[in-house]
């Protein structure tokens, strides 16, 4: 008899013995559709057994094999196993849940085949004119078909956020039909020469292929990281190699495909991100396991994306938190980038202006080589000045200086931006004859304002409510914002710039699918004049006639107890800065803040991020914080703040029981306690030595698993980023 080892998508760090007597060991890999209970479910044959602990009596065969689809091959689940490992997390729940969602279902996706679009002869001999003026979608469309003759299923997503119902409107009038031919490929775009310290971190990294080796490509804002990494993902395409770019969010992967499809055309680029549909996904999915696609764009989970053929791999803004899950698998995109790496022996590049000092630490101690470009390209650094606020009486937020600024800037036909990173009109509504302030229900948070939609919201567990039209305490209708939001920084500039284009870019506004593409075409056809906006747009966009950035409360990380605080600041005021003077002409960053001679704020006018970096991390070490310790947090939630508490004590007391070389602290609160209408709690457990660390989660965390934790649910942070 045959035993498969099958995992599952469950909450239970355990795989499933099923009988499968064809199974051989070419299965390993493969879904397979398994009875569970009393339905059927979906899970990945992960290792053959000859012996099960469940009697033969009692082992359910397995449904269906599905070998007509690709397995996951051996690097794959080495990953995956080694994430499951590493952050102490289900291997079942894992493998399933990097899977695209149409796979984790009992019926089988039916692939759809792409298809390509050509001109007709009435398409051949239309021309813009025939085209009402409205339709500019339509107009362009037709002008990429003019220009190339036909078209993929990309290209025309990528030429508007509308384009698919621009293609369905020329289809209509007979003037583009599909084609069974694949489309040609259009010339690549010839890009501009690289500079010498380009042209050295381009031959690094491409030497470096079919080896090993994590490169820190620390280069400031404007200095052409982009131009390296389409050269080197060139390299390993000529190679017959596939690439894998990784970014933070979603809202930079238009852009980057634009460039990369411009100037990579016959590498077939597929993205991945949360912003597909489930089809979508599993095409591109699907893509890069077969190897078809050469190029895998996409945000954090792509990084366990299959790929047979891969040799290099890409990490931008390597320094961004985006780039760690905050729930069920908490795992560090960036740093299994680097694993992966290691396992199938390519190089990894990590990305940034401002690195994260764990990894500006890695390249200190030689185990990263450091690359660096330090000069902008085409234009001069941005100019940094601190607007004194002490005794300033602000103007609705802004200062007399941020306003003038602003103003010459509408008078040179020049666009700025208003940066704040907090959504919403003000952070919250309050009674002054009372002090009520608009808490949320649910969570230890304040409810946001949002004017626009008469709601206050809360960003943390989505509460809303609508405005109350008096103080539920006392009565008093008289209730005013306090603070400022992105919403109501906004409307202080159309109130004192009223014939300014003013748009806002946050979540909010960007909420809807292609929103966000459609605000930055705006952007780059000059529509807008001033932008405002959250850090969505502090990272990798480039808007060539932007050349004033102004920041407002940037003071407040500095009050923050996180000891990242004064690093996450430094690396977001650098990157908004970043936005400013990247055309012909150089631009000018004016913050507001009440402490200008702050060592921080010094050391961004003078842009010295390895100042900056040397002297947080001999804090850091001084301190005993990471990179000098390594760290995991172990989370409680429960409806009753005592039962966190309890369960973590009696965690506590059992690591206590165990061989150790780690610092146990006792169980508190989480800084935000409660969340969603649960409390919470966690126990901080660190070392110095990552490997003693490890041993002693892993026997941790299975006397974890055995514990009843009674109402109560918990999870381990492994390398925690937020406390």
């Amino acid at each position: 008899m045959k035993i498969v080892r099958v995992g599952l998508d469950l909450p239970v760090d355990t795989l499933f013995d099923y009988r499968a007597d064809d199974a051989t060991a070419a299965d390993v890999g493969h879904r397979v559709v398994v009875p569970f209970g009393r339905r059927t479910a979906v899970g990945v044959v992960l290792e053959l057994a000859q012996r099960s602990e469940v009697p033969p009596a009692r082992l359910k065969p397995v449904v269906r094999v599905l070998r007509d689809e690709r397995a996951l091959d051996a690097a794959d689940l080495r990953l995956l196993r080694f994430a499951a490992a590493y952050y102490h997390h289900p291997l079942g729940a894992v493998v399933m849940n990097v899977l695209p969602p149409q796979l984790r279902r009992v019926k089988s996706p039916r692939p759809t085949p792409a298809r390509d679009f050509a001109l007709t002869a009435s398409g051949k001999r239309a021309g813009a004119g025939d085209l009402p003026a409205r339709a500019l979608v339509q107009r362009r469309l037709l002008a990429l078909f003019k220009a190339h003759g036909a078209l993929d299923q990309a290209a025309i997503r990528g030429a508007a956020a509308t384009a698919s119902s621009a293609l369905r409107q020329l289809m209509a009038r007979g003037w583009v039909e599909p084609r069974a031919e694949p489309a040609r490929t259009p010339p690549p775009i010839a890009g501009p020469t690289l500079t010498a310290e380009q042209s050295a971190a381009t031959q690094a990294v491409t030497l470096a292929l079919g080896n090993f080796q994590a490169f820190l490509l620390r280069g400031i804002t404007g200095s052409g990281k982009t131009e390296v990494y389409l050269h080197t993902m060139k390299a390993a395409l000529d190679a017959g190699r596939q690439a894998l770019l990784l970014v933070p969010e979603i809202a930079l992967t238009p852009q980057l495909e634009n460039v990369v499809r411009a100037r990579l055309p016959a590498a077939h680029l597929v993205s991945l991100h949360s912003g597909l549909n489930e089809t979508e996904r599993f095409e591109h999915w699907g893509a890069a396991q077969s190897g078809a696609a050469g190029i895998v764009l996409g945000t954090r989970l792509a990084v366990f994306t299959p790929l047979p053929r891969l040799g290099l791999i890409i990490v931008d803004e390597e320094h961004d938190a985006s780039f760690k899950q905050m729930d069920g698998l908490r795992y560090s995109a960036r740093d299994l980038a680097v694993v992966r790496a290691q396992q199938c022996r390519v190089p990894v590049v990590l990305g940034s202006a401002t690195p994260a000092l764990e990894t500006h630490h890695n390249a200190v101690a030689s185990r990263y080589r450091l690359l660096e470009l330090t000069r902008r390209i085409y234009a001069a650094p941005p100019t940094i000045t601190c607007i004194d606020t002490r005794g300033e009486r602000l103007a609705d937020g802004f200062s007399k200086a941020l306003f003038e600024a602003i103003g010459t800037r509408l008078i040179r036909n020049e666009q700025s931006l208003l940066f704040i990173n907090r959504r919403g009109y003000a952070p919250v509504l309050m009674c002054h004859a009372c002090g009520w302030l608009s808490g949320c229900p649910r969570c230890t948070a304040k409810l946001v304002l949002h004017l626009q939609d008469r709601q206050l919201r809360c960003h943390h567990c989505g509460h809303h409510a609508a405005i109350p039209a008096s103080c539920p305490d006392c009565g008093n209708p008289d209730l005013a914002p306090l603070g400022q939001g992105t919403q109501r920084v906004e409307a202080a500039l159309a109130a004192r710039f009223p014939q300014a284009r003013i748009v806002r870019i946050d979540r909010d506004s960007t909420r809807r699918r292609f929103a966000w593409r459609r605000l930055r075409e705006q952007i780059q056809a000059r529509e807008v004049d001033i932008l405002v906006g959250t850090q969505m747009l502090a990272k990798g966009h480039d808007f060539p006639h932007l050349n004033l950035v102004g920041v407002l409360n940037a003071d407040s990380l500095l009050y923050s107890t996180d000891f990242r605080a004064p690093e996450r600041l430094f690396a977001l005021l650098m990157q908004v800065a970043g936005r400013a003077g990247r055309g012909a002409d150089r631009g000018e960053v004016l913050i507001q803040t009440e402490f200008p001679h702050h060592p921080l704020y010094a050391a961004l006018r003078s842009q010295d991020y390895g100042a900056m970096a040397d002297t947080l991390l001999a804090e850091r070490r001084e301190a005993g914080f990471p990179p000098f310790v390594h760290q995991a947090l172990l989370r409680a939630e429960a409806p009753q703040a005592a039962t966190a508490l309890d369960f973590l004590a009696h965690a506590a007391q059992m690591a206590r029981t165990l061989p150790q070389a780690v610092t146990i602290y006792d169980p508190v609160p989480a800084a935000m306690s409660r969340r969603a209408g649960l409390e919470r709690a966690q126990l901080l457990v660190q070392s110095e030595d990552r490997g003693l660390l490890q041993q002693f989660l892993g026997a941790w965390y299975t006397q974890l698993g055995a514990m009843r934790a009674r109402r109560t649910r918990w999870s381990l942070d492994v390398d925690p980023l937020e406390f």
